[in-house]
């Protein structure tokens, strides 16, 4: 297995995102190209990378499943400056990482064994019903986490009469409020409410591209869609339902 990436932040970026929520990942590398997928210790979201084929110049490989330590991966991928390319090499139980710039740099990482289960995040993303879909500019959505995450601990995603609002209420509260003007609003009437330690994590993903996507159902799960031209990095959330609701 050999692949090569002349822009190294499609995987570097990801991996520093997704090694918040999980430790060690099954890094998958086929016909399609390269994929992660995984679910929290804590089993309230899960992760999915994808980057393509043709986003990598060089790709020789068969079916491979790389047990990697992301902690050692991202310290790595973080040497790969602007200008630099990255080889990912196979090599027995071996990754051998090599960057190009001015001059080359080899590193190895000893692949591990994980335990846990395969997670397909497709599939059982499939399997969940999402029934309001928000497109929106992805400072804004960053800016409306962050307001809420000043008064509470959890903020609800509300679509109400074709308006989306962000809201988070405690002994004190903030809202951003959307029309169709500043976002594309699609759907039915629905409310959920979700963690922001997590959204917060994530919202370094939106950072990744102009725009994201938000996929929620009255007290169901949340997707978020971060997608750029080279790599598509989505999570799902677990939404927090309480018995008593203001």
């Amino acid at each position: 297995m050999l692949v090569k990436l002349e822009n190294p932040s499609l995987l570097s970026r990801p991996v520093e995102i997704i090694s918040e929520l999980v430790t060690e990942v099954k890094i998958k590398i086929n016909d399609f190209g390269l994929g992660i997928s995984a679910i929290d210790p804590a089993n309230v979201s899960m992760v999915g990378l994808r980057i393509p084929r043709s986003a990598f110049s060089q790709f020789e490989t068969g079916n491979e499943t790389l047990g990697i330590n992301l902690e050692n991966l991202k310290q790595i991928l973080k040497r790969a400056g602007a200008g630099s390319s990255v080889v990912l090499e196979k090599k027995d139980n071996i990754l051998n990482i090599q960057i190009h710039d001015r001059i080359k740099r080899n590193f190895t990482l000893s692949l591990i064994e994980i335990e846990s289960e395969d997670v397909d995040f497709h599939e059982k993303e499939s399997r969940m019903e999402f029934s309001s879909r928000i497109e929106m500019n992805s400072n804004d959505l960053i800016a409306s986490v962050e307001d809420c995450a000043v008064v509470a601990d959890a903020c609800s995603f509300v679509l109400r009469n074709g308006r989306f609002v962000i809201e988070a209420k405690a002994l004190n509260s903030a809202m951003s409020e959307f029309s169709g003007d500043e976002a594309r609003i699609e759907g039915e009437d629905s409310k959920a409410k979700y963690s922001l330690e997590y959204l917060g994590k994530f919202m370094k993903g939106a950072k990744l591209c102009d725009k994201t996507v938000l996929k929620f159902a009255e007290d169901h799960p949340l997707k978020i869609e971060f997608k750029n031209q080279g790599m598509e990095l989505d999570f799902i959330l677990a939404p927090r339902v309480e018995e008593m609701e203001d």
